[in-house]
C-alpha cells in the first residue's frame, strides 16, 4: 500500500484556481444542507494562550471524500517570522479506510476560507455590490478578495485596514497585481473602513478576551458582514443589530459557545446554516436594505472537498511523492 505526499510547493504548483475551489466548496455546502455529509465538532488542544491545534474530520458522501485536517493557529508565530496557520491533511479511501494522501494544509485552509467568504457573498450580499472592505490584511484577506472578485462582477473598490501599515501596503501591492482593475483605499479607523462598504470581511487573530473594534452603527444598511475571526472583531451590539445571522455550521457554533469562551454575544436566533442556503432550503438575501451577518468559523467539509480536488489533480499530473504505508 502507498500514499501520496504533497508538499506545500507541490500543492501550490497544481494550478488549482479560486474558481475551482469555489465550485467544490459550494457543492460541499450544498451536500451539507442536504444532510449528505458527516462532520463531528472539531476537538482541539490549546498549548499556548490564544493558540489552538484542532482535528477536523469529515466525510462528504456526494463526492466520496473522507479525511481529517490537523491544523494549528499560533498568533505569536508572526513575531517569529513563522506562519500563523500550519498543519497537515490526510485523505482516506472511503471504501476501505486506507490512507491515500497526506498534504500540507496551509494553502487549503487559506483558499477554502476565502471560498467560504465568496459563497456567503454570492447568496447574502447585494448582487450589484461595488465596495468591499477588509479588517486585517493577511492571507485570509487575500484569498477572500480573490473569491469576492469571482462572485461580485460589479466590484470596483477595496477598503483596507490593519494594525500594521506594512501589512496593508503588502496587501495592496500584491492584490493590485492580481486584480489590476480594482481601486484600493487605505482606511484610518474601523468606522472609516465601514463607510460605503457593502461587504466587510474581518480576519484578525482569534483571541479569548478581545476588544472588538467593529461597533454597532458601523455597518451600512444593506451590507453583509463576514467574520473569519469568531467574535474577536465585532461587539455584541454590532452582531445583534443585523437583521439576519447565518453560520457555516450551526452545530459547531453552538458547541463552541457551550464552552463559554466564544460567541456569548451572538443573537439568540440564527436564520440558517450556509449549507441550507446553498441547497435552497432557506432563503439568502431577500431585499437590498437588510443587514446580514455571516459567522464563518471554517469547517472540515470545505477542507476535504478541496483536498480531494488537489489529490485528483496531482494524480492526473503525476505530481507528489509515493510513500509506503
Amino acid at each position: 500500500m502507498q500514499l501520496l505526499y504533497l508538499s506545500r510547493a507541490e500543492v501550490e504548483g497544481l494550478g488549482v484556481t479560486m474558481k475551482d475551489v469555489l465550485r467544490v466548496v459550494e457543492e460541499g455546502f450544498r451536500l451539507k444542507g442536504l444532510d449528505q455529509t458527516e462532520m463531528p465538532p472539531k476537538p482541539g488542544i490549546h498549548p499556548r494562550d490564544n493558540a489552538f491545534i484542532h482535528a477536523m474530520p469529515a466525510y462528504v458522501k456526494g463526492v466520496e471524500a473522507a479525511g481529517v485536517k490537523w491544523v494549528s493557529g499560533y498568533p505569536s508565530n508572526l513575531a517569529k517570522g513563522l506562519p500563523y496557520i500550519t498543519g497537515l491533511l490526510a485523505l482516506n479511501d472511503p471504501e476501505t479506510g486506507i490512507p491515500i494522501a497526506v498534504m500540507d494544509c496551509a494553502w487549503i485552509t487559506a483558499m477554502r476560507t476565502g471560498a467560504s467568504v465568496g459563497i456567503a457573498a454570492k447568496y447574502l450580499a447585494k448582487p450589484n455590490a461595488t465596495v468591499v472592505g477588509f479588517l486585517g490584511c493577511g492571507v485570509q484577506a487575500r484569498t477572500s478578495l480573490l473569491a469576492l472578485a469571482e462572485v461580485l462582477p460589479s466590484l470596483r473598490e477595496v477598503r483596507c485596514l490593519d494594525v500594521s501599515m506594512e501589512a496593508t501596503g503588502r496587501f495592496i501591492d500584491e492584490m493590485s497585481k492580481w486584480l489590476p482593475g480594482l481601486q484600493f483605499t487605505v482606511c484610518q479607523s474601523p468606522r472609516d473602513l465601514a463607510t460605503r462598504c457593502e461587504v466587510i470581511t474581518t480576519a484578525i487573530p482569534i483571541v479569548t478576551q478581545p476588544e472588538p473594534p467593529m461597533e454597532a452603527g458601523f455597518l451600512e444598511q444593506g451590507a453583509l458582514a463576514v467574520s473569519l475571526d469568531y467574535d474577536s472583531a465585532w461587539t455584541t451590539e454590532a452582531m445583534r443589530e443585523c437583521d439576519r445571522f447565518v453560520s457555516d455550521d450551526i452545530d459547531q457554533l453552538m458547541g463552541t459557545k457551550a464552552h463559554h469562551v466564544y460567541f456569548a454575544g451572538i443573537p439568540s436566533t440564527i436564520h440558517a446554516d450556509l449549507g441550507q442556503i446553498c441547497a435552497k432550503l432557506k432563503p439568502g438575501r431577500q431585499h437590498d436594505v437588510e443587514k446580514i451577518f455571516a459567522m464563518n468559523m471554517g469547517i472540515a467539509i470545505d477542507d476535504i472537498v478541496t483536498a480531494k480536488l488537489l489529490y485528483e489533480r496531482a494524480t492526473a499530473m503525476g505530481i507528489g511523492t509515493k510513500l509506503p504505508l
